[in-house]
């Protein structure tokens, strides 16, 4: 027989769950059962891949504290993860015990919401341990306290081994009736994979990464297509370019808000706009697609931007003031 204990306190040394823990584990183990306890505040980044420890136990033991409400965040996480990834075939033949110990309030509420948490994963749960511990050395020391332990423990023991039947709950109708899985269907093989996947830091950077990738890239496909929205700008700068004899100059212009850059390049009568990258433009510059619009339809000059702080710029200054000779927009 093996049973998994999942520990979802912080580790203090004077947390009295951790006395319980030791007293059940050592009955156990007398009982000749194998267990193993898994101590979440250690598995912090590997929770999502805990479940899947789930598929070679008979019973598991969950334990907790209440610091000041309900059962705290590791095993309120760890608990999603079951219900996402864990084997609910496997589950549904699991016995839990919870254990619940608090120098505040709320040790009652705590088990009952490890109870019905349990219930509604499919498993079936069984009476717990639950105190209020003012002084855990007192608590601690206490033989009446460890022979009722001791004997949870014994109960527990043989509810797993004979698969005691467990009466009926509401809870499971409930579930049947009203609460609903939106989770994709998945085999247990493709969970226990996923929750490999969920837990790998490196891995969900990389898929966000991508996934922005994505989007920047039919974001241009959308923009920079054939229709008006990807020559946003060049119409108009071709329309009244005005060509200098032996001139010759490029300007790249980032638009801040659309994160573009609208690269202009000049050799005496030929012209070049696009959308890219020039970091070796001539004149660099930074606006935002509404002064680019006004520059566009005449109601600002290039020099009037800069000056006025609208467009900042860097790189050659004799050839910034050159843009508005070269570039005459009509007032629309």
């Amino acid at each position: 027989m093996k049973i998994n204990i999942y520990y979802g306190g912080r580790g203090l040394i004077e947390d009295p769950t951790l006395y319980v823990i030791s007293k059940l584990t050592s009955v156990l183990k007398e009982l000749r059962v194998q267990v193993t306890r898994y101590n979440l505040y250690e598995e912090k980044n590997a929770i999502t891949m805990l479940p899947k420890t789930l598929k070679e136990a008979d019973g598991v033991i969950l334990a907790t504290t209440v610091e000041w409400l309900g059962i705290g965040g590791l095993m309120q996480q760890f608990l999603d993860s079951c219900w996402l990834y864990a084997d609910k075939d496997k589950l549904s033949k699991l016995y839990m015990l919870p254990v619940v110990m608090t120098g505040v309030y709320g040790e009652r509420e705590a088990e009952l919401t490890l109870i019905k948490s349990w219930e509604f994963l499919g498993g079936t749960p069984f009476h717990g341990l639950t105190a209020y511990v003012k002084d855990h050395v007192e608590f601690e020391t206490n033989p009446d306290y460890a022979r009722t332990i001791e004997k949870k423990a014994e109960e527990f023991y043989r509810v797993v081994n004979h698969k005691s039947v467990i009466l009926p709950s509401s809870t499971v109708t409930f579930k049947q009736n009203v609460l609903t899985d939106h989770s994709i269907a998945l085999t247990p093989q493709e969970s226990e994979q996923l929750s490999m996947y969920v837990s790998d830091d490196s891995y969900v950077k990389k898929q966000k990464e991508d996934i922005e990738e994505l989007s920047q890239l039919f974001k241009e496909m959308l923009t920079n297509g054939n229709g008006e929205a990807g020559q946003e700008f060049i119409k108009n700068l071709k329309a009244n370019f005005h060509p200098l004899e032996n001139f010759a100059a490029s300007y790249a212009i980032e638009l801040s808000d659309s994160k573009k850059t609208l690269v202009i390049e000049v050799n005496n009568k030929s012209l070049k706009c696009y959308y890219g990258e020039k970091p070796d433009a001539d004149v660099i510059a930074k606006t935002t697609r509404a002064v680019m619009n006004r520059l566009v339809n005449g109601r600002i000059t290039f020099q009037g931007a800069f000056m006025s702080g609208e467009l900042t710029a860097k790189g050659n200054f004799k050839t910034l003031r050159t843009f508005d000779q070269i570039f005459r927009f009509n007032l629309l």
